[in-house]
């Protein structure tokens, strides 16, 4: 796809971009290559291609999930201002 000197004004008057009007032949050439680019792009198969979450393909060391500390749930519940049925009760702050 090739764009015109016209084509480059259009798109910078309406990005309110301003460009020098010795850069405008180098801006559509530019830009044409990258539309162009878009298109090759569009007619790959990307059928047996799988999706990926991240272009890096990172992956997360995970820690098993196992219980590290005593359950001190009645302690803490003593320690508390209001406490009811083994839940905290806190003032009301939304009407």
């Amino acid at each position: 796809m090739s764009l015109s000197a016209d084509d480059v004004k259009k798109i910078a008057h309406l990005a309110r971009i301003g460009i020098d009007a010795n850069d405008i032949a180098s801006y559509a050439k530019d830009l044409s290559g990258m539309l162009d680019l878009m298109v090759q792009m569009g007619e790959l198969n990307t059928d047996a291609v799988a999706p990926m979450s991240h272009p890096l393909d990172p992956w997360q060391r995970l820690r098993t999930d196992e219980i590290t500390e005593v359950n001190q749930r009645d302690k803490f519940q003593t320690l508390a201002a209001h406490t009811e049925a083994g839940l905290y009760l806190v003032p009301k702050v939304i009407d």
